[in-house]
């Protein structure tokens, strides 16, 4: 039960990236692809009725690791308190932006808002990165299940590391890139001319980082966290997940030459969840690794009783199935390419 809980979790927050990633991507690539006010406005109503949406996934994966997971969270949500200020401030900037732009009429107050928007989707998208690369790193646990990081120490992976260091700040950065090109491919299918065209050229022109980055960034890890090496070499199944992070990959460009927007956009989401699926492989069972290894959470040390999770189990697919429902709807709503709006035509409405 537990296992099964854990690969739950796994999945919402892999639907969480999938969604969130790509409007956090064009948010860091907003000032990039757009130059005109028209423009600007044109890739935030890409992103409009959905965004908001797609941050609900991170707030069912908190309440259900909260729920299935209550040693995890606690230990986690004390000792990650400072990034998790950081996340909250830009996920309040980021949303703050989108809905403030259009309320007042100025030179000033839309380009402001719009840097804002830039800025916070940039930093989500590294910040989120770095806390993936505490999680595998393993983090200063000890005999009392609690740790506390500052924001960084010396940049090394001690005993008494931070949240920051060469190994985080290594995912952090490839986050960045994946996310911008999943955002790039996402403009470049749900906007016309040349936001369009420039979203596509961006994503191709990330995706050679993303590419070179990924490879370190695995190689790095097998080094990093010797529970990969051992869950790889007790389940070569396992080899079919980062796979499928190979063949979305390459799939990127090569739906890009044949003009199939959509088709690459897939690609990306597949890399992406072939990469973040390998990591919880990688880490099982444990669901916060720690520098010294015995005092690391497991899924049998940090879960909830089993009736509950049993009787939780079956709330979980009712609420999940209804929110599918939802979400469905809306992306059918939204399908199709997005009109061109002026930001006096949008304050307007």
């Amino acid at each position: 039960m537990a296992t099964i809980w854990f690969c739950l979790v796994a999945v919402m927050v892999a639907i969480y990236v999938l969604l969130d990633g790509f409007d956090l991507g064009a948010g860091a690539i907003h000032l990039l692809v757009a130059r005109t006010p028209e423009e600007r406005r044109q890739v935030i109503a890409s992103i409009g009725p959905v965004w908001d949406g797609n941050e609900v996934w991170l707030l069912a994966a908190g309440g259900t690791l909260y729920f299935a997971f209550p040693a995890l969270y606690a230990s986690g949500f004390s000792g990650f308190y400072l990034p998790l200020m950081i996340v909250l401030w830009l996920l309040i900037l980021r949303g703050t932006s989108v809905e403030f732009r259009n309320h007042v009429q100025s030179p000033v107050w839309i380009p402001l808002w719009d840097f804002v928007f830039c800025l916070s989707s940039l930093l989500l998208c590294v910040f989120f990165g770095a806390a993936l690369g505490n999680v595998v790193r393993g983090v200063p646990l000890d005999a009392s299940g609690y740790f506390f990081e500052p924001l960084w120490t010396n940049f090394r992976l001690s005993d008494q590391t931070g949240i920051l260091d060469w190994y985080t700040i290594l995912v952090g950065v490839t986050a960045l890139l994946a996310l911008v090109m999943h955002g790039g491919l996402w403009v470049q299918f749900k906007t016309a001319g040349a936001v369009s065209e420039r979203g596509g050229k961006i994503a191709g022109i990330t995706w050679w980082g993303v590419l070179a980055l990924s490879g370190i960034l695995t190689a790095v890890t097998f080094t990093v966290q010797p529970q990969v090496v051992a869950n790889f070499k007790t389940w070569p199944i396992g080899f079919i997940l980062p796979l499928l992070a190979v063949a979305g990959l390459a799939g990127v460009p090569f739906e890009l030459r044949r003009k199939k927007q959509l088709n690459a956009f897939f690609a990306s989401c597949v890399y992406l969840l072939g990469m973040l699926t390998s990591v919880v492989f990688g880490v099982y069972p444990m669901v916060l690794p720690a520098r010294d290894a015995t005092f690391a959470l497991t899924v049998q040390n940090a879960k909830a009783p089993d009736y509950g999770l049993k009787i939780g189990l079956i709330w979980w697919v009712i609420g999940m199935a209804l929110a599918s429902i939802y979400f469905v709807h809306v992306y059918r709503s939204f399908a199709g390419k997005v009109p061109v709006q002026s930001d006096s035509e949008s304050h307007g409405d």
